[in-house]
């Protein structure tokens, strides 16, 4: 297997070339587009099971024997079957791993998965943390599944997670970061931070959108098909929110809501994204869900100018008043191994590239 990996986070070329050499095995061809610019889908197998609780196998422990103590039924994927809110499922996937022993593997969800508020985690044997694989792990993957909002129907195959692979210190340095927004222009607002990573605020005005601020899920609703996209009227599933004239938000504890920043989002062709919380120790709110911006998100030769960061927000113990162009969230920008072959847009169909403010593919769309 080949050992000189460069160093950075892997594009698309890279990541096949790990499945080439057996470093990413799968239960069945991989799907025409489960490879993206800079990540891998997974797919769930065939199997879920209700498990009474969360957990880590931890180092003594295999993800298998945990739930055999665990699991309190099984549940076939093989027809489609639905997942319901509230409860833990397991899933083996159908992707396995037999790293290199410099590649690492860190997950996310997939950005539709976030903002249906279903909570995913892929765990690996003797982990001792979620959504991480360290370098030369080899063995199985499997996701954890808790729709917190709707009921959602998936089947062998879905794809509700994302795996990135990467070699070496990729992560950008808070100068780094200032020289490549004054290269590459990385977000574009009003005052846009830039350390470490990009600061991003939040848009509660809704301009050019008749006043369109975001959505709040509501409770009881049907099923979401996560593998069917525009087939949900909007007004089943959400509340839309409108500015009137104070640009604030309080935001309800146990309430799910999606907002959009206020900052035009950009991601070179040399770089990946993350957006993580902005601060720790702001504990009323947070981005719900961490997620991945492949290279070329935002990029305007690639369809994406303007593109807004969509987030998943809820409020913690206590309500939580937000004001327009507070911070929430910032990007942290990673370097890739080497020069992409495809990126993120409308070349490949990507649901987001130019988004303002949008739900995920499964709904219709909405006017404002």
């Amino acid at each position: 297997m080949q050992q000189d990996w460069p160093q950075g986070v892997f594009p698309a070329r890279l990541i096949e070339a790990l499945h080439q050499q057996g470093a990413i095995a799968a239960a069945r061809p991989f799907d025409a587009d489960q490879v993206q610019p800079a990540s891998l889908d997974l797919r769930l197998g065939p199997v879920a099971y209700r498990v009474r609780s969360s957990f880590l196998p931890g180092p003594s422990h295999s993800v298998a024997e945990r739930i055999e103590a665990l699991k309190l039924h099984e549940v076939d994927l093989s027809k489609g079957a639905v997942l319901e809110r509230g409860c833990v499922y397991l899933v083996p996937l159908q992707e396995t791993l037999a790293l290199p022993a410099a590649v690492s593997a860190s997950a996310n969800p997939k950005s539709s998965t976030g903002r249906l508020d279903v909570f995913t985690r892929v765990i690996g044997d003797r982990a001792r943390g979620f959504d991480q694989l360290p370098a030369g792990y080899a063995g199985p993957l499997y996701l954890e599944i808790s729709p917190r909002t709707f009921p959602v129907l998936v089947r062998t195959g879905s794809r509700l997670s994302q795996m990135r692979f990467r070699s070496g210190d990729t992560r950008l340095s808070a100068a780094e970061h200032v020289a490549l927004h004054e290269a590459e222009g990385l977000v574009f607002g009003e005052t846009t931070p830039v350390g470490d990573g990009v600061a991003l605020s939040i848009d509660l005005l809704g301009e050019g959108r008749n006043g369109l601020v975001g959505f709040r899920s509501k409770r009881h609703t049907a099923v979401v098909d996560v593998d069917r996209k525009g087939a949900l009227d909007v007004l089943d599933f959400w509340e839309p929110l409108v500015n009137r004239g104070g640009g604030e938000l309080i935001l309800d504890p146990d309430e799910f809501y999606i907002l959009v920043s206020h900052e035009a989002v950009h991601v070179p062709p040399t770089h990946a994204a993350e957006m993580v919380p902005f601060d720790p120790l702001v504990g009323e709110f947070r981005v719900h869900y961490a997620g991945f911006f492949d290279p070329g998100f935002g990029h305007s030769p690639a369809g994406g100018s303007g593109s807004r960061a969509v987030l998943e927000v809820r409020s913690r113990e206590v309500p939580f008043l937000l004001g327009h162009s507070q911070t929430i969230g910032r990007l942290v920008y990673e370097r890739l191994a080497e020069k992409p072959d495809r990126l993120y847009g409308s070349a490949l169909g990507s649901n987001y590239q130019a988004q303002t403010l949008k739900l995920s593919k499964h709904f219709k769309p909405y006017p404002g």
